[in-house]
């Protein structure tokens, strides 16, 4: 006589049609849907490329020249900062660790946040001194401590980029000087900015300081947007003669945070003017909305010669859309799950996608992945199940 167990999978077959799940829609049929008025074009800024990204989404609102490699300048500091809180984060290095600072760091021209030669910095103070003094000889201290040397930690800086997925960037030294192969694009700036405030939550704080003291010297963020807009909170300025006067910022109304990026400008006040007229387009005219949670089931599949029958799959991160103020009804999503699935299962492998419309036009798209580990089962239910498996295949 069978095992009951064995019963239960049979009575279980007619659900097991279920494959495909197909039609959310959180916002409400097409029908009901309001048409929302007209977009103007993004403002006519006097820069020489810019991007506007909504943070949550991604999803970029205006762009020009965004992916055109120019100099970064002091933005470079970003990633310098990203591979630093990867090591403080790894516990390769400390806050409270004690820096020796070289000749090398000591000499390093432009900003400064004036460390003496031979004396010994705190981890934390070099990073107040990189990120709100913007100092060279602080950044360049820091990078010694994590890597050795500021060439290896260069390498350190481009490995970062790769796997971030920043295909325009570039890096040579750590502060940002000038040189023929040292660039980022204004999208490849947005997406670390992106990065540094999602993957380092308890180090992003830094960017809204707006002035820090050493060696009884104040000296102020450069970041003017910080007094002059309470809703910004970040990121970073950047200037050479070669590269203009540049920034990054990021500000957040309500439940949405935008980034914005100019590169470029001639004069210092056009930057803080053209990215606060960025931010004011982005927050007029279009909305954020979260359309699943990180980590919950969106559908729940069979999974074949597992030690469980059911596989619950959601996303990895939260779902969000960016879409024009009013529109948000119009959005609409379609699942999709791999027909077949045969244990053993990964956690946040992939088994199918979601695939976010706008009306009739596709938005964006994502993996729909496993949310637990199902092991593989014993000998006994992988026969059985290759016996369903094969009366399932007759009948579908």
């Amino acid at each position: 006589m069978l095992p009951m167990t064995v019963f239960r999978r049979f009575l279980r077959l007619p659900l097991l049609l279920l494959l495909i799940f197909v039609g959310v829609n959180p916002g409400g049929t097409a029908a009901l849907a309001q048409k929302a008025e007209a977009i103007p074009p993004p403002p006519q800024i006097p820069v020489r490329a810019y991007v506007l990204m909504d943070y949550q989404s991604g999803n970029l609102l205006a762009s020009m020249k965004g992916d055109e490699r120019m100099e970064p300048a002091s933005i470079t500091k970003l990633m310098t900062a990203y591979v630093i809180y990867k090591a403080l984060k790894s516990g390769k290095i400390n806050l409270d660790d004690q820096v020796t600072i070289s000749e090398k760091a000591w000499r390093t021209q432009g900003s400064k946040m004036f460390i003496r030669i031979g004396s010994q910095v705190s981890v934390e103070d070099l990073l107040m001194g990189m990120v709100v003094q913007s100092g060279n000889d602080a950044t360049v201290a820091l990078a010694e401590h994590v890597a050795g040397s500021e060439e290896t930690f260069a390498k350190l800086m481009n490995q970062e980029a790769e796997r971030l997925g920043l295909k325009n960037s570039h890096f040579i030294n750590a502060p940002g000087m000038p040189d023929p192969n040292h660039y980022m694009s204004a999208r490849d700036i947005a997406l670390l900015a992106r990065s540094i405030i999602q993957d380092f939550p308890e180090h992003y704080p830094r960017y809204s300081v707006r002035s820090f003291k050493y060696n009884n010297i104040e000296q102020q963020n450069r970041n003017r947007l910080l007094l002059t807009d309470s809703t910004v909170d970040g990121v970073k300025t950047g200037h050479t003669e070669s590269a203009g006067y540049c920034l990054v910022s990021s500000a957040k109304r309500n439940d949405t945070r935008l980034i914005a990026v100019v590169l470029g400008t001639e004069k210092e006040k056009e930057r803080f003017q053209a990215s606060q007229a960025l931010l004011n387009y982005g927050f007029s005219f279009f909305e954020s909305r979260k359309l699943y949670d990180a980590s919950t089931p969106i559908v729940t599949t069979r999974i074949w010669k597992g030690q469980e029958n059911e596989l619950p799959l959601g996303v990895a991160q939260p779902l969000h859309v960016t879409v024009a103020k009013g529109q948000a009804p119009q959005v609409n999503t379609t699942t999709t799950v791999q027909p077949t699935i045969v244990a053993p299962a990964q956690k946040d492998q992939p088994f199918g996608e979601i695939v976010v419309k706008l009306g009739d036009q596709e938005v964006s798209k994502t993996p729909l992945v496993a949310l637990k580990e199902v092991p593989e089962s014993g000998w006994f239910g992988r026969m059985i199940d290759s016996i369903l498996m094969f009366f399932y295949s007759l009948f579908s």
